[in-house]
């Protein structure tokens, strides 16, 4: 794509982000503490999701990836060994190793300002490999061009998914979910 997404202010979900969630993803949220992405169609992409679910659970993903277009032309540059090549780059590539690195850094500072895990990786294989570029991309997304560089590279050979409208219809929200499934 030529130009990714723009950023956008994460904002407290909404009955009908919820909605959404549960239409992308098949399933109400867990953990959800916000909207860290919207889709230039207006639906939420990229949700922020709490280090621990309720109960009590480790959670390490901070930016979970929903749109299921997105998710789906992420799943072929997968299948493609895009990761595979990424993580042979780091080995041979100290600039773009440390780039990472920092990268790494500021996932785990995002996700240590709501909650510290202590012991737990960040996300995505970071900093020493590339293990989902799912997460690359949403922190990506979240975060803005420039800070994780993978993530960007990834987000870069990605196409519109926005572009043919919202990957869900949602008419009318669910019923409110109660507070333990947010």
């Amino acid at each position: 794509m030529e130009k990714p997404p723009p950023q956008t202010e994460p904002a407290p979900p909404t009955d009908a982000d919820v909605a959404a969630f549960q239409a992308q993803l098949g399933r109400p949220p867990r953990g959800l503490r916000a909207i860290a992405h919207r889709c230039p169609c207006g639906l939420p992409d990229v949700v922020e999701t709490a280090p621990r679910l309720e109960d009590g659970s480790p959670f390490p993903t901070t930016y979970y990836l929903t749109c299921p277009r997105a998710a789906s032309a992420i799943g072929t540059l997968e299948a493609e060994g895009v990761m595979r090549e990424m993580t042979a780059r780091l080995a041979e590539d100290e600039e773009l190793a440390a780039a990472y690195r920092a990268a790494h850094e500021d996932y785990l500072a995002r996700r240590d300002a709501i909650e510290v895990l202590v012991g737990f990786p960040s996300a995505g294989g970071m900093p020493d490999r590339v293990k989902c570029l799912h997460v690359l991309v949403a922190h990506s997304l979240v975060a803005g061009p420039g800070v994780n560089p993978l993530g960007d590279e990834a987000l870069a050979m990605l196409p519109e998914w926005w572009a043919k409208g919202p990957c869900v219809s949602v008419t009318s929200p669910p019923p409110p979910a109660n507070a333990a499934t947010r």
